[in-house]
């Protein structure tokens, strides 16, 4: 399931950057531009916590903070 989380969460990221870089070219409107990294932001946020947790060490409940 990691791995393909993974995939979901860069393909978001590329929905996030790409049509930055396209629109800067000229070859997409700005509208498009919005929505598009809008979908690439909800996507990177609904998948990206599944996967990239944060490992606790052993010996974490130890330590007093």
């Amino acid at each position: 399931m990691k791995p393909f989380l993974k995939l979901i969460s860069m393909i978001a990221m590329a929905l996030v950057i790409v049509p930055s870089i396209v629109y800067f070219g000229g070859m997409m409107s700005h509208d498009a531009v919005k929505w598009t990294a809008l979908a690439g932001t909800v996507a990177w946020f609904a998948t990206t916590p599944f996967w990239m947790g944060r490992e606790i060490e052993v010996d974490a409940d130890a330590v007093e903070i």
